[in-house]
């Protein structure tokens, strides 16, 4: 059930002990790019549950957001009991493969490290904000053959590449000029079935960088349609890339979420 990357250097891997377990962090080789890179966040053995999540965080696919979209949520899922990654993934420039390839190497991590770390590997799951909920959906409705997610937690989240997407995530996933038969491939609210993984969608509907209606809204209609458990959260204000001190609902949306993957 492990996965084979195929051309990928053996990342370094360094390791500390965390206020609430163990911390790793992976260096990968990529070439052309540096800093690459998942920083892994295990709870202590006593409270383990099994689950696990990888983050990835936004930036419209060439920039990372803030603390809010990567290593905020540590300590908040190893206190329930989660193990928690945040991916540095590699920016496509055009390939949209680039970046699933590395949130493939990281899944695999987790797979082949699931006895050591005591992980269900029918409990991990993907995380994404913004562009980096395209890229965590996308996952969760083109799994591979041997391994889909069990579950996805989406904040405001890019989901199509179509009309309404958010055109600078487009241009740097698709390139200048994608053909018609890319931008469907990669319209997530297009591929959703009734094996999608079960969801926790969270945005705010005065979202103008990244419309609700052509984005969270389809996507949460195709997964109501489908008979796809989904939890949503929307809130009248916030806007759109959420911090602790800006966004007037963190504690909560934090409160919410904890709650939702404590009961996975």
């Amino acid at each position: 059930m492990a996965m084979m990357f195929v051309g990928c250097d053996t990342p370094d891997v360094k390791e500390k002990e965390g206020p609430l377990g163990r911390e790793l962090r992976y260096s990968f080789t990529t070439e052309g790019e540096e800093g690459i890179h998942m920083e892994v966040f295990l709870p202590s053995e006593e409270l383990n549950t099994g689950v696990a999540i990888i983050d990835c965080p936004g930036g419209a696919y060439y920039k990372f957001g803030g603390a809010f979209e990567g290593t905020y949520w540590a300590e908040h899922f190893n206190a329930i009991g989660c193990a928690y990654a945040v991916l540095y993934y590699t920016f496509p420039k055009g390939d949209p493969a680039v970046p699933r390839h590395d949130l493939d190497r990281a899944v695999g991590i987790f797979l082949e490290n699931a006895v050591n770390w005591g992980i269900d590997k029918r409990r991990i799951g993907v995380m994404g904000f913004s562009a980096g909920g395209h890229l965590a959906s996308t996952v969760a409705t083109h799994p591979s053959k041997s391994w889909k997610p069990g579950f996805q937690i989406l904040f405001y989240p890019v989901i199509t590449m179509g009309t309404g997407t958010h055109t600078r995530s487009r241009q740097e996933l698709l390139g200048e000029n994608p053909s018609q038969a890319l931008i469907e491939e990669f319209s997530n609210e297009l591929h959703v079935t009734g094996d999608t993984p079960k969801c926790f969608l969270t945005y705010a509907s005065n979202d103008t960088s990244v419309s609700p209606k052509y984005n969270s809204e389809a996507y949460y209609k195709a997964l109501v349609e489908n008979g796809v458990e989904v939890q949503r959260v929307v809130y009248p204000s916030g806007g759109h890339g959420w911090t602790v001190d800006s966004f007037a609902y963190a504690k909560d949306i934090s409160n919410k979420l904890i709650e939702w993957v404590s009961n996975l």
